[in-house]
């Protein structure tokens, strides 16, 4: 069965919040920080916690013990609008487990018991998939799921020949779906008015 010490996460901050208008990651939800929010769950299923940003110092301070930052830096000739397609690449440059946890900083509404119950599935994945993802009518959900470590190599190939889409990228391979019985526990926060939401 796949444990803690068999997993990493990664948790992307590096986007602009523009709809926002104030840095997402910073956000209280339930007097916490969404980025240390999303954080400490992760923590709860895996044992090496990564934040890819582009600015760790900005977040120096919120961090829980045990998380480590990776700076996220701009591809040669780009700015640094490139995407969480190549912060996840960046950030999984230095995975060393089988398995990954993806998650996006601004998922207010996750739950820590429904990540540990897909974790407990990852065992049962066909080798040949790269990824176990929920799905929802318009695709997959890649910011809140599960990447094998070695899809690096066809990860960066799609990257490096322009490709800056989950979707388009995950089209090519075999993926695993995995069930999602609350699928609000994957809304995100992008405009004040979602904030007023929770």
């Amino acid at each position: 069965m796949t444990t803690r010490n068999e997993l990493t996460a990664i948790v992307l901050a590096g986007g602009k919040s523009s709809r926002m208008g104030q840095d997402k990651a910073l956000i209280p939800i339930q007097g916490m920080p969404l980025l240390q929010r999303v954080c400490s769950i992760a923590q709860g299923c895996a044992d090496v916690v990564y934040v890819v940003t582009p600015w760790p110092e900005r977040y120096q301070n919120l961090l829980l013990p045990g998380c480590q930052f990776i700076r996220e830096i701009p591809l040669s000739g780009e700015s640094l609008a490139h995407g969480p397609l190549v912060g996840f690449a960046q950030g999984l440059a230095e995975v060393q487990t089988e398995w990954v946890l993806l998650l996006a900083c601004d998922l207010p509404r996750l739950r820590a018991e429904v990540l540990q119950d897909w974790v407990t599935r990852l065992d049962s994945v066909g080798d040949n998939a790269i990824a176990a993802l929920a799905c929802h009518p318009k695709g997959w959900e890649p910011l809140c799921g599960f990447y094998r470590c070695r899809c690096l190599p066809q990860l960066q190939e799609f990257i490096n020949q322009g490709g800056r889409s989950f979707q388009q990228w995950l089209r090519q391979y075999p993926v695993e779906v995995l069930p999602l019985a609350e699928p609000e526990m994957l809304f995100n926060c992008n405009t004040p008015e979602d904030l007023a939401l929770n």
